[in-house]
C-alpha cells in the first residue's frame, strides 16, 4: 500500500469540507478522483502532498515516496526561461555535469606525471560522478525534455521565452511537463487536460498508461478517465466511495449501488416503522395493565435496539444540476453560416486559407484543431468581430447569435451575481433570483461579487444569460471548461433538445461524440469539413494513415521491381504484381459500408425531414459512396479472375 487514508476530516474555518475520507491506494494504480466542484478534491490533494494537515484521522504514505503535485499557480523568477523551468527536474545531474566539465579541464591542464596521487583522486571522483550521472539519465536530459515538451505541445521556439511572460494556460502546460520529467513515485494531477489540445491529451494518456508510478488525477474529462484510470474515487457529501473500474464502468456501478441503497433504505424504514408501532402498543398496554411490568420492559428493550440501529442513509437518486433549457424565438433559413474562400494570416503565419462550407439549420458542428491553429479567430470572423484577409462569411438574415467566449473574465465593477444577471436579462429581482436558482445560485450566492466566482460558477452564470436571450444560432468557445461532470451532462442534454444551430470549439472528446454530427478541422493551415462524430473521424484518419503506409510500401516495392535486371532468359522478365490480400479488400469495403450506414442514419434523422437542401446533399454523398463501393467490388472480382 502506497497511500492509506483513514477517517480523514478537514475544516476550512467553520465549514466541514471532508467528513469521513477512507480509502487505500496500491503502488502503480491509476485513479480518477471525481466529484462536484467544491466537494473538496483539491483540498484532499493538499492533504496528500503535505501542504495541509487533517483535523482528524490519519494519512499514511509509504516512506521515501516522492510526491509530485501539479500546482494551479506556477511560479518562477522574473528572468527564468521556459527551458530553465523544464531543467528543474535535473538539478543534481546538471550539477554533476558541471563538475565533470571542471574535472575534464583540470585534468587536461595538468598531467598524470605532475602529481600521481592528486591525479588518481581526480580520476576516482570523475569515475564516481560519471557513474551517477549515467544512472540518473544524464546523457538523455535533452532528449527527455524534447520528447515530453513536444508531446505536450511546447515547441522549441518557446524555450528562450521568459516564463513570467507566458499566459496562465501556457504556464500550467510547462509546469505539467516539468512534473512529468521529474517522474515522482506519486503523481497528483489537478485537471491535467485543461489548456491541452487533443493531440497533447492523447499523448498524455499514452504517457500515463505506461507510467511506472501511482497516478491520482482530478478530472472532469470523461474520455481521459476512460482511457487512463482503472479505479475511481468519488467524493460526495464529505465521504469517499471507491469503484474498481473506469469512468464508464463507474456510471453503471454507481446507478446499481444507488438503487440497492434505496431498496435497503426503504426496507429499513419499514422495519423502523414496525418497531415504533410495537413500542407504542407496548407502552399503551403497560398503561392499561400497570401490574404487568413486562410491557414497559419490552418497550424499553425494543427502544434501545432501535436507538442502536445503524441507519441507512437515504440516497439522492438525482442530484440538482444546472437547469439549462435552450429555446429560440424564431428559426433561421436553411443556410445559417456560409464560409466562402476565407483566409486569415498574422504576418508570416497562415492560420487557414480558402475555408469554405455551409452550416445548415439544425446542424451541430464542432470546430477542432491544435492550440493556436486559429479556431477562436474563425469564430470571431463569423461573429463579425474580425475581418478575413480574403473571402467572406455570411449569416442568415434572421440569425440571433448566442455567443459564449472562452475566457471572458468579468469586469472589475463591483457587480454582484444578481445585479449582473438583472442588467443582462432585464428582469425584476424576484424573477431573476428564481432563474439564478436554476443555475445553482441559492441564497447568499446571488450577492457574491462576480470577480470572486470560480471558473465553473462564471460559466454557469453566462449560460443563464445566454438561455434568456433565446438564440437560434449558438457559438460556443470551449463551453465545458471549468464545468463539473454533472453540469457538462446538463449542457449536453440541453444541446440535444435545442432545435437551432450549434457551432462549438471544444477539446472535450466525450462532449463532441455525444452532441456533434459534423466536424470542422483546422490543421497545418488547412481547413476541412467532415461528416460524423469524433470517434468516426479518428477511425477514418487511422484508415487514411494505413492506406498511405500501404501506398508507400507498394511504391517502394514497385521501384525495386522496376530496377534493370541482367539481360537474357527468364531472369530479365518482370514478375507479375502480387494480388492484394483479401483482408485488405475487406477492410476498405467495410470502411465504405460504415460510411453509407452513417449517411443513411442522417437521412432518417427527423431534423432533416423537411430540409430538401440537406437531403439532396446527403443523397449526393450517398451516391458517391455507393459508386466507390461498387468499384471496390468490381476491382476485387477482376483481380480474383486474373490471379
Amino acid at each position: 500500500m502506497i497511500i492509506s487514508c483513514q477517517n480523514v476530516q478537514k475544516y476550512h474555518g467553520a465549514q466541514l469540507v471532508l467528513e469521513n475520507i477512507t480509502f487505500d491506494i496500491r503502488q502503480g494504480e491509476k485513479i480518477g478522483l471525481i466529484g462536484r466542484n467544491g466537494c473538496g478534491k483539491t483540498t484532499l490533494f493538499h492533504l496528500l502532498s503535505g501542504e495541509e494537515r487533517p483535523d482528524q484521522g490519519q494519512i499514511s504514505i509509504r516512506r521515501n515516496s516522492v510526491i509530485g503535485l501539479l500546482a494551479q499557480i506556477q511560479e518562477a523568477s522574473d528572468d527564468e526561461t521556459v527551458y530553465a523551468v523544464l531543467q528543474r527536474s535535473f538539478v543534481e545531474p546538471l550539477q554533476w555535469q558541471r563538475r565533470l566539465r571542471e574535472l575534464e579541464q583540470t585534468m587536461s591542464a595538468s598531467g598524470a606525471s605532475d602529481d600521481e596521487q592528486a591525479w588518481n583522486r581526480l580520476l576516482k571522483e570523475y569515475g564516481n560522478l560519471q557513474e551517477k550521472f549515467e544512472a540518473a539519465g544524464g546523457y538523455e536530459i535533452e532528449s527527455s525534455i524534447s520528447r515530453i515538451a513536444t508531446g505536450l505541445g511546447i515547441g522549441s521556439g518557446q524555450y528562450d521565452r521568459r516564463f513570467s511572460s507566458l499566459s496562465g494556460g501556457e504556464k500550467t502546460k510547462v509546469g505539467l511537463a516539468e512534473l512529468l520529467l521529474r517522474r515522482p513515485d506519486i503523481l497528483l494531477l489537478d485537471e491535467p487536460t485543461n489548456h491541452l489540445d487533443m493531440d497533447a491529451i492523447e499523448w498524455l494518456e499514452q504517457f500515463l498508461q505506461s507510467y511506472d508510478g501511482t497516478v491520482l488525477a482530478i478530472s472532469h474529462d470523461r474520455y481521459f478517465l476512460d482511457a487512463v484510470v482503472k479505479k475511481v474515487i468519488e467524493i460526495e457529501d464529505g465521504e469517499a466511495f471507491t469503484f474498481h473500474t473506469n469512468y464508464s464502468g463507474y456510471q453503471v456501478e454507481k446507478e446499481a449501488r444507488l438503487l440497492q441503497q434505496f431498496a435497503d433504505y426503504q426496507e429499513q424504514q419499514k422495519k423502523i416503522k414496525q418497531m415504533q408501532e410495537s413500542i407504542k402498543r407496548l407502552i399503551e398496554w403497560g398503561k392499561l395493565n400497570p401490574q404487568n411490568v413486562s410491557f414497559p420492559r419490552r418497550a424499553a428493550s425494543m427502544q434501545k435496539a432501535l436507538d442502536r440501529m445503524v441507519r441507512v442513509k437515504r440516497p439522492v437518486l438525482e442530484r440538482k444540476s444546472m437547469d439549462l433549457q435552450l429555446e429560440q424565438d424564431d428559426r433561421t433559413g436553411n443556410q445559417v453560416v456560409i464560409l466562402d474562400q476565407i483566409s486569415k494570416a498574422f504576418g508570416e503565419r497562415k492560420l487557414f486559407s480558402a475555408a469554405s462550407d455551409i452550416l445548415r439549420y439544425g446542424e451541430t458542428t464542432a470546430l477542432i484543431g491544435g492550440n493556436g491553429a486559429g479556431k477562436s479567430t474563425l469564430l470571431r470572423i463569423i461573429l463579425g468581430q474580425e475581418a478575413p484577409d480574403s473571402g467572406s462569411c455570411t449569416l442568415a438574415s434572421r440569425a440571433v447569435v448566442g455567443y459564449l467566449a472562452q475566457e471572458a473574465v468579468p469586469e472589475e465593477n463591483g457587480q454582484s451575481v444578481l445585479r449582473y444577471f438583472r442588467e443582462e436579462a432585464g428582469l425584476e429581482e424576484g424573477e431573476a433570483r428564481g432563474q439564478l436558482a436554476r443555475f445553482l445560485f441559492y441564497g447568499s450566492d446571488v450577492f457574491k461579487n462576480i470577480t470572486n466566482l470560480s471558473g465553473g460558477e462564471w460559466t454557469r452564470l453566462r449560460f443563464a444569460v445566454l438561455m434568456h436571450r433565446r438564440p437560434n444560432l449558438l457559438i460556443l468557445d470551449e463551453p465545458t471548461n471549468h464545468l463539473d461532470i454533472d453540469s457538462r451532462e446538463a449542457l449536453e442534454e440541453a444541446l440535444e433538445e435545442f432545435p437551432g444551430t450549434v457551432l462549438a470549439v471544444s477539446h472535450d472528446r466525450y462532449f463532441i461524440n455525444r452532441c456533434f454530427a459534423k466536424l470542422w478541422n483546422i490543421n497545418s493551415g488547412q481547413f476541412s469539413s467532415f461528416s460524423g462524430n469524433y470517434e468516426y473521424y479518428k477511425e477514418k484518419q487511422a484508415e487514411k494513415a494505413a492506406a498511405a503506409e500501404r501506398q508507400a510500401t507498394a511504391g517502394s516495392t514497385a521501384a525495386a521491381v522496376s530496377k534493370p535486371r541482367p539481360a537474357g532468359g527468364a531472369a530479365s522478365a518482370v514478375p507479375s504484381r502480387k494480388p492484394r490480400p483479401a483482408a485488405s479488400w475487406e477492410q476498405d469495403i467495410a470502411a465504405v459500408e460504415a460510411q453509407l450506414s452513417v449517411i443513411d442514419g442522417e437521412m432518417l434523422n427527423p431534423r432533416f425531414a423537411s430540409d430538401s437542401g440537406k437531403l439532396a446533399e446527403l443523397m449526393t454523398a450517398r451516391d458517391a459512396a455507393q459508386q466507390k463501393l461498387d468499384d471496390l467490388y468490381s476491382s476485387w472480382l477482376s483481380e480474383a479472375d486474373n490471379s
